[in-house]
């Protein structure tokens, strides 16, 4: 019986300590955004007076047969930006730093 209370502890520090260790880019897209990120429905147009120039635009992908549309992908500091027909289909926070666990980077 004693044995067993004294693994207990040990055991709680080891998964506690192990827990803490990564960041994950998921937990800061579920906090409030600390920049403003453009919405679903936006026009290109809208996107570059809205948040400037992006800093890069990744070559389009798609477009091979009709029923798969060419997307767009302009990259900013925060976010990348991915377009349908000119249009905002969806943002992703970019990762913040070396350490946080988050998306694989764009295919180039």
């Amino acid at each position: 019986m004693k044995i067993r209370l004294s693994v207990l502890p040990l055991l709680a520090v080891l998964v506690a300590g192990g827990a803490c260790a990564e960041t994950l880019l998921v937990d800061r897209a579920n906090e409030k955004p600390a920049v403003a990120m453009p919405v679903r429905g936006q026009s290109m147009a809208q996107v570059e007076s809205q948040y400037g120039a992006p800093q890069q635009k990744l070559d389009p992908r798609g477009g091979q047969k009709r029923q798969w549309p060419t997307i767009n992908r302009w990259v900013y500091p925060a976010f990348t930006v991915y377009f349908e027909k000119q249009k905002v289909i969806d943002v992703v926070a970019n990762q913040a730093g070396a350490d946080e666990i988050g998306p694989k980077p764009p295919i180039r």
